[in-house]
């Protein structure tokens, strides 16, 4: 057994060549991330993709299919689409309770102007 081993090697078991597709993307101390991701799209999908994609993308596309993976492994239903649908209902809550605060920050300086007027008169 290599040490040195990537975790997706060391995964599906095999020795690790220098020019292994996944050594770069998946370090040995972090076996997780390739289980999610071989669980969901399997290993041989997974290479295929990294070897179509320009060296200099290839790592934002792991870290993306690992997001994703992790996600429909914790949701099967709606994987990364139920966070995002979070996220939609609480920016528009928050936008809801700023419109809120802006109109009775108006009211409220629409009734002291009011007052000092009448103060003056």
């Amino acid at each position: 057994m290599n040490p040195k081993r990537c975790a997706a090697c060391k995964y599906l078991r095999r020795r690790c060549p220098k020019d292994c597709i996944f050594s770069p993307y998946f370090p040995p101390n972090d076996p997780q991330k390739f289980a999610w991701i071989h669980r969901i799209y399997g290993a041989g999908n997974v290479s295929k993709m990294l070897q179509q994609l320009p060296d200099q993308t290839r790592a934002e596309a792991a870290e993306s299919l690992c997001f994703e993976a992790k996600c429909r492994v914790d949701d099967p239903v709606y994987g990364c689409v139920g966070i995002i649908h979070f996220l939609q209902t609480q920016i528009q809550q928050t936008q809801n309770q700023l419109a809120k605060t802006q109109a009775e920050i108006a009211v409220a300086q629409t009734k002291l102007s009011q007052t000092h007027n009448s103060d003056f008169m």
